[in-house]
């Protein structure tokens, strides 16, 4: 597995932009600590360690909608678009 790498130079970003970026990248490295620790969850034939790596796997997706929050609050385009993109696969599932 490769994680991610952060997609762009943060040294170059403007400063309007800056903390958006930072927090889109906080949200990469979480879904990347997501993916390890729950794949390797299902690697382990170890009880315990499958209990505790689930667990810490759950406490980045934590992690995530703490990023998501601030991200939102800052990039008033991205919360319309999420919120369009949840919309779109609603209509798509007929609920």
């Amino acid at each position: 597995m490769t994680l991610s790498k952060i997609p762009i130079l943060l040294e170059k970003i403007s400063k309007e932009n800056l903390d958006k970026q930072i927090l889109r990248t906080g949200i990469l490295a979480e879904l990347d600590a997501i993916n390890l620790y729950e794949q390797m969850a299902e690697l382990t034939e170890n009880q315990d360690l499958k209990k505790v790596l689930l667990d810490v796997a759950k406490e980045e997706k934590e992690h995530v909608g703490e990023f998501q929050y601030l991200l939102l609050k800052l990039d008033t385009q991205q919360e319309k678009e999420l919120k369009e993109g949840m919309e779109e696969v609603k209509e798509l599932l007929g609920e």
